[in-house]
């Protein structure tokens, strides 16, 4: 379903571990136009929204320091504001691995917030678990690890600057069925129709991303004439919702597991779109869980 093209406020929530860009990414949003609020109380965002439209999005920085943070309250939050008709909610998360956010606290000789008389690593441990729920439920995922200020304002501004290029930025993510839709998914098509790699031995441990994975999945019949139906839609839909003025597109692909078929897909389907001159950036949900849980194959969601 198709949000409102004309809501009456745009909200950016920008959270992810201390260190990790979050007071640079606020500050760029700043430069390209947008209200700029960090550490804001949770109970107090919906009170921004009661006035007048305010003429221009807002950019609200939450993290642990927010003395009503948690993560349980951050995703009833974006639950309830990504039902508020009159709000089109975006939910950036800034990440970035242990090891660089220990050296740039050490460089800084900062505290962790979490570990105020303890070592930053200690802090570090305890932020991103308690933030891995979030991770999952964000709209944009951008790992600041091998990122200059320079590279992560590049990228923000790419996807947050309407007023650069007018290029719908597109969105193209993988899911598991059995884990259920992902929030906030405008187009989604299902890929369990097809030959599931998950049966092949040598296959099994593997994902969508392995040119083993994908040509097994290409050599499904049905496969060919799928994939050229689906590239005409896309392609033929997305300069339609641009000219509706939408600044931002997401297309999910699931099918069983979320590991083969509809990651193969979604990289083949956001390959294609960055060919074509789409910007896109692709994810896929369920590895990044795997990657969360300490589990092999960590993602760095990648930007085509």
């Amino acid at each position: 379903m198709t949000a409102d093209p004309s809501p009456d406020h745009r909200l950016v929530l920008i959270t992810g571990p201390s260190g990790a860009g979050r007071s640079t990414a606020i500050h760029v949003l700043e430069d390209l136009g947008y209200e700029g609020i960090d550490n804001i109380p949770l109970t107090l965002v919906p009170r921004l929204l009661e006035g007048p439209p305010l003429g221009r999005p807002m950019a609200l920085g939450l993290d642990v320091r927010n003395r009503d943070f948690n993560a349980t309250a951050l995703i009833e939050l974006i639950d309830t504001l990504t039902r508020d008709p009159r709000v089109a909610l975006e939910v950036l998360y800034l990440d970035c691995a242990p090891g660089e956010l220990i050296r740039r606290f050490s460089e800084t000789r900062r505290r962790h917030p979490l570990a105020p008389a303890e070592t930053p690593a200690l802090g570090i441990e305890r932020e991103i678990d308690l933030l891995a729920p979030i991770r999952v439920r964000a709209d944009h995922l951008i790992d600041t690890t091998d990122l200059s200020p320079h590279d992560l304002k590049a990228d923000i501004a790419r996807w947050f600057d309407a007023g650069t290029s007018g290029r719908l930025a597109v969105s193209v993510q993988s899911f598991s069925y059995k884990r259920g839709v992902p929030r906030g998914v405008d187009m989604i098509f299902d890929c369990r129709f097809l030959t599931n790699p998950h049966w092949s031995p040598a296959l099994r441990p593997l994902d969508g991303r392995d040119p083993a994975v994908e040509a097994y999945v290409r050599s499904d019949p049905r496969f060919a004439a799928f994939y050229a139906k689906l590239s005409d839609l896309i392609l033929f839909l997305l300069p339609a919702h641009q000219d509706e003025g939408k600044a931002h597109l997401s297309i999910g692909f699931g099918c069983t597991g979320g590991q083969h078929r509809s990651v193969a897909v979604a990289e083949l389907v956001g390959n294609a779109l960055a060919e074509a001159g789409w910007p896109v950036s692709k994810r896929h949900r369920e590895l990044e869980r795997r990657a969360a849980s300490g589990q092999p194959d960590a993602l760095k969601v990648a930007d085509a």
